[in-house]
């Protein structure tokens, strides 16, 4: 990623996963790198990164998104993952027999 927004490192959460953003005239497809952090000192919320490499944009400028989440949020959404990753592992097991 060039003119990259987010540090990507051997901490990074999760880095080169298949990346999309939708617009209404426009999809594009591209790296992308999503990462969780929470200040290292006096946490007071959990951060949900994510930037897609903009060297394979053509209509979107170089950008990283964020959400704060409250640690109450971070379970919510950490709770819906699984839900959703156990639904897919599922589903792959069933079309693998």
């Amino acid at each position: 990623m060039s003119d990259r927004l987010l540090s990507v490192n051997a901490y990074t959460t999760l880095d080169l996963l298949d990346g999309e953003a939708e617009g209404h005239a426009f999809t594009e497809s591209a790296y992308a790198v999503v990462n969780a952090t929470a200040p290292r000192k006096q946490p007071d919320h959990v951060k949900l990164e994510m930037e897609l490499d903009n060297a394979e944009l053509e209509h979107l400028p170089a950008h990283a998104d964020r959400v704060r989440l409250t640690p109450a949020q971070a379970r919510e959404l950490a709770a819906d993952l699984e839900k959703h990753a156990s639904r897919v592992e599922s589903h792959l097991d069933d079309s693998e027999a």
